[in-house]
């Protein structure tokens, strides 16, 4: 049996999108494919993921929205998070509206702590862990509340999403690339707040450079790499790159989207699902997770899967 080498936590995010999605998440769990599930509790078909992790016991946390959809704040029926039409703002609307000063973070805090006792009533505990749909939770400012309810709250886990190897992606579309590399600037600069409340999150993360049809064995291989490679790096930088502290496993966080395509207006946060949702992506992320010759890879490498809770 290989060295246990690295805690890998395979998060299947939007959870409860539509029937479709969450049908394909359970497969892809069941297949040994993802190990851990983020729930959208605003999404058309949350009651029904929050009962499918029940019964099939799949370690379940929050995926926090504030950039799709309607929200569940009852008090924000009017509110800088919302257009004209009482919908979010959508990824990019939002991050204009943050930029240009009109968000009010009294409004951020609220819709938060009522996803968060969404979620509670929906799953009969908190979210084991919490991050935010579209990377909204590492934003200025909103990364400041966000980590002052997740403390309130007593939830200790979310995602920083910096992925090592994310410049030398040079097959990554251009607006992609930049969008990720803002990404990763933001969650940068969302560090020191989080370890100032307390939030923990896995040494490393992954999924940027994997969505969708960029999903392939050699790309995952080529992201797990740069994990094997950190944990070597660790130990090197504590002075014991022989010894015991070589033997302590590297957790990792392999963000992911499998799922059956949704049908046109079935599903999505309240405008029906978007065309991410709606395309072979999430059939091939769900291929793509479930294929033997991955699995024989984390058993060659010393890779365990496993859930947020396990770290």
């Amino acid at each position: 049996m290989p060295q246990l080498k690295v805690k890998l936590v395979i998060t299947g995010d939007d959870f409860g999108y539509c029937d479709r999605r969450n049908r394909g998440i359970v497969d892809c769990f069941q297949a040994g494919g993802i190990s851990n599930v983020s729930l959208l509790v605003n999404a058309a078909s949350a009651e029904n993921a929050a009962e499918l992790a029940k019964r099939h016991r799949i370690p379940i946390g929050l995926h926090a929205n504030l950039s799709e959809g309607a929200p569940v704040c009852q008090e924000l029926k009017t509110s800088s998070l919302l257009n004209k039409d009482g919908f979010f703002h959508g990824k990019m609307g939002f991050r204009q509206v943050l930029q240009s000063g009109q968000m009010n973070m009294a409004e951020v805090e609220a819709e938060l702590r009522a996803q968060i006792k969404r979620f509670c009533e929906l799953t009969g505990r908190l979210p084991s862990h919490m991050d935010g749909h579209q990377h909204v939770h590492v934003l200025p400012e909103v990364r400041e509340v966000f980590a002052q309810v997740l403390s309130d709250f007593g939830i200790s886990c979310t995602r920083v999403p910096v992925e090592p190897g994310l410049h030398s992606c040079t097959f990554l579309p251009p607006h992609l690339r930049d969008f990720y590399l803002q990404v990763e600037k933001d969650a940068l600069q969302s560090v020191e707040v989080f370890h100032r409340y307390g939030i923990r999150w896995p040494d490393v993360y992954l999924g940027l450079s994997t969505m969708g049809q960029n999903m392939s064995i050699s790309n995952l291989q080529r992201a797990l790499s740069f994990a094997l490679q950190a944990r070597t790096s660790i130990a090197a930088q504590a002075g014991d790159l022989c010894g015991p502290g070589l033997c302590q496993p590297i957790t990792v966080e392999l963000m992911v989207h499998p799922g059956y395509p949704s049908h046109p207006l079935q599903g999505g946060c309240g405008e029906g699902p978007d065309d991410f949702s709606q395309s072979s992506d999430r059939l091939h992320e769900l291929n793509m997770l479930r294929d033997p010759v991955l699995h024989s890879y984390y058993k060659q490498q010393g890779i365990l899967l496993c859930a947020f809770s396990d770290l």
